[in-house]
């Protein structure tokens, strides 16, 4: 089916195959995956959709068939991670051409197009008021951020949480943690001018671990007296994520991997931090069920249960995108929207 893209927002994760250093990125490729749009067509046997309907692009899908699906721990659908990973829809072929020559497609979405084609399983029909150039976040950084802290974790009412990274995802899983009632939330940057966005999405402190001349989980361990009974790792940095899981408490402590490492990294850790009752795990897109979810996400900001236009940073035209991955490789964005 091809999708007009009204807006688009620009993620870390497209700046990373950008960059050449995805050892899985196929190039020449359409970039973006954090998208909204109008249907404009659909092909062949789509039943769901049709033309004019609302929708967002799932970079994970949810055909509803797969025994991925059909698991109720899980929402990895594996329907179409094969070709999907080499950048082509579910019939082997590309659907984008320049100058006669095939251009792949990114994460099943490729959002920075003014007319993507994807996969009938990979779009999610939404509430045709919500305003596009803001719940075109729903399709990446807020839902995994604040499903991190629903689904993955599952917070519990009175609990001490730590947040690594305060970025998108980072503050959405701040706002994850506040929905489900922690007391006491701690954010971990070392970018200081983060502090303030941060407490105003419900962190209750927020340090610099340059601040201190002692490992950031022993101040952690410190400051929460054994440590903190949910951390979570917003960035993507190995060494970030064991002292995540390091600042856990003994007993019952659970970090999540939240960012996504460099192809080729490991973590390490004592397995004494595992022995001794801490839990390390991670979460794809939050652990929502794609299809089935997003427009339930869409609702509940519709109904201000949740924010996302306190998200949007920046709001520029598509032929200045460029600008908008300076402002964030710069630290000076949350989320810059860009407009189709």
């Amino acid at each position: 089916m091809a999708n007009q893209i009204i807006a688009t927002a620009v993620c870390h994760t497209d700046a990373y195959t950008l960059s050449g250093a995805d050892p899985e990125g196929n190039y020449p490729v359409i970039l973006g995956h954090e998208g909204a749009g109008i249907v404009e067509s659909v092909g062949e046997g789509v039943t769901k959709l049709k033309a004019g309907d609302t929708v967002i692009p799932l970079y994970i899908p949810q055909c509803g068939e797969c025994k991925f699906c059909l698991n109720p721990k899980t929402n990895l659908c594996q329907k179409i991670r094969v070709t999907q990973g080499k950048g082509l829809m579910p019939d082997g072929t590309s659907r984008f051409t320049c100058k006669g020559k095939t251009i792949l497609h990114y994460m099943g979405t490729s959002t920075f197009s003014e007319y993507t084609v994807v996969a009938d399983i990979s779009v999610a029909k939404i509430d045709p008021l919500a305003p596009l150039d803001k719940v075109c976040l729903l399709g990446c950084g807020i839902s995994t951020g604040y499903g991190a802290a629903l689904n993955a974790a599952k917070v519990e009412p009175g609990s001490t949480c730590a947040v690594f990274g305060l970025g998108g995802v980072g503050l959405a899983v701040i706002m994850g943690c506040k929905m489900a009632g922690a007391a006491r939330i701690i954010g971990v940057d070392i970018n200081k001018d983060k502090f303030a966005r941060a407490k105003e999405f419900g962190a209750s402190e927020c340090i610099n671990p340059q601040d201190f001349s002692k490992p950031i989980q022993e101040v952690l361990i410190e400051m929460t007296d054994g440590g903190v009974d949910y951390s979570f790792e917003c960035i993507g940095n190995v060494k970030v994520m064991r002292a995540a899981l390091e600042a856990c408490h003994k007993g019952w402590g659970i970090s999540v991997v939240v960012g996504v490492a460099a192809s080729g990294e490991e973590i390490a850790t004592r397995p004494f931090q595992l022995v001794t009752g801490r839990t390390w795990k991670g979460t794809a897109f939050g652990g929502w069920k794609s299809v089935e979810s997003v427009p339930k996400l869409v609702s509940e900001y519709m109904s201000k249960k949740i924010k996302v236009d306190e998200f949007v940073t920046h709001s520029l035209p598509f032929d200045q995108i460029n600008e908008a991955f300076d402002l964030m490789h710069a630290g000076k964005s949350i989320r810059t929207v860009v407009k189709l």
